[in-house]
């Protein structure tokens, strides 16, 4: 008995034993015969390879986990209460409403993670005695921790981040809107690009944070401990002045699409040049706003979805968390652009036809498309060169004869540049 308990009473699971144990879950989440909601409580799994895997619902409640192979793996609302994930590798691992009380992430790579809801506050861990294991435990309340943890560009939306532990984490180009952050230690933490929309970050140490072109809007933190943290260029709440333009500049996308509408007798292509379009919501969602102009606008985190961009200008716009699925920007100007976490899903991107012989080219030269989501979208003619695309995903997307010269291709998904044979 003794022999079969490791570290601790945790008994220690081989591959082929975790393999057979996943696979009538998944059968259990397809409603297949055979299937059995998987229980991996107390378990040393430290090392093995959960990779592509779905255990959703799963409970790995005290497990250890350290060292573990789970990108892309599948652990919507599972219980890793108490687990240990050190060093764990939950790269664009999906932890949807995951009970994460009291877990060690120390080191752990979750990045593009989507963690959504997901639950980092402390937690009560039963402790098995080193000769009785579990027969005799003692509890102990621990803190969630995440120090130098990799959290670069992933989804925290709505996630319970109180009283953890995040020292040297790693928040750079995340999605913390509405995460609750009370009494978090971010100290030295790396959250550069972050979006915290609303976020609560009362009584947090913040010291020494970078916050450098984060987005800040109505995040207080007066109650913060904020000494040396880099506040440069972040982005705050919409001004009054903004919030009382937003009827104009709506009547002005009004306008644009009545020029669309009846061939250029009504209306006029809207001029957006530099405004914060923010406080116009979802407004803009399926309008037709072709040639419309708004180099330097702020449009992060609007929904564009559907919209008629063919043609507009928006070189040097701030387009973070937008929602351009299914969005046409035939030749559209994107130079410049940040699109860090943009959503354009079955997007159309390919040349816009000016006349017989002649079209224009889409234009993302120097763009920021950190993370972006590319999937499916016409991409063809498209000019990248010089863009940012550390993370994207570009799966299915159509690539004829676009550009991509001198671009940063760090971790992007479904590019194949290879020269045919």
């Amino acid at each position: 008995m003794a022999a079969a308990q490791s570290i601790a009473g945790r008994r220690r699971l081989s591959q082929a034993e975790l393999d057979l144990i996943v696979t009538a879950h998944e059968k259990f989440l397809t409603g297949k015969q055979g299937g059995k909601r998987a229980s991996l409580r107390f378990m040393n799994l430290s090392g093995l390879d959960l990779s592509f895997r779905n255990l959703a619902d799963a409970d790995l409640s005290a497990s250890i986990l350290e060292g573990c192979r789970m990108a892309r793996a599948k652990l919507d609302r599972a219980s890793l209460f108490g687990t240990d994930l050190r060093k764990a590798d939950l790269r664009q691992a999906s932890l949807v409403r995951a009970d994460l009380r009291g877990a060690c992430l120390r080191g752990a790579n979750l990045s593009q993670a989507d963690l959504t809801q997901a639950d980092f506050r402390e937690g009560q861990v039963a402790i098995p005695h080193p000769r009785k294991g579990l027969e005799t435990c003692r509890h102990e309340v621990r803190a969630g921790e995440a120090d130098e943890a990799n959290f670069s560009g992933a989804t925290l939306d709505g996630s319970q981040f109180s009283g953890v532990s995040a020292f040297k984490a790693d928040f750079s180009d995340c999605s913390l809107r509405g995460a609750k952050l009370t009494g978090a230690n971010l100290k030295e933490a790396n959250l550069s690009g972050a979006i915290l929309d609303g976020a609560d970050v009362k009584g947090a140490n913040l010291e020494g944070a970078n916050f450098t072109g984060a987005v800040m809007a109505g995040v207080d933190t007066s109650t913060a401990r904020t000494t040396g943290a880099a506040m440069r260029g972040c982005l705050e709440s919409s001004t009054e002045l903004a919030m009382s333009r937003a009827a104009e500049l709506y009547q002005r996308c009004l306008a644009n699409q009545a020029w669309c509408r009846t061939g250029g007798k009504e209306g006029a292509p809207a001029r957006l040049d530099g405004e914060d379009l923010r406080p116009l919501g979802d407004r803009l969602k399926g309008l037709r706003l072709t040639a419309m102009s708004a180099p330097g606008a702020c449009l992060v985190g609007l929904d564009l979805s559907g919209a008629q961009l063919q043609g507009a200008n928006l070189q040097n716009a701030d387009l973070r968390a937008a929602n351009l699925r299914g969005a046409d920007l035939r030749g559209a100007k994107l130079s410049g652009a940040n699109l860090t976490k943009a959503d354009l899903r079955q997007a159309v991107l390919s040349p816009l036809p000016l006349g017989p012989d002649r079209k224009t080219a889409t234009q993302l030269t120097a763009a920021r498309l950190r993370y972006a989501m590319i999937q499916a979208a016409d991409l063809s003619e498209a000019v990248f060169d010089g863009a940012d695309l550390r993370g994207a995903d570009l799966t299915g997307a159509r690539l004829a004869k676009a550009s991509f010269r001198d671009c940063d291709l760090t971790q992007v998904e479904g590019l194949d540049l290879a020269p045919a044979a």
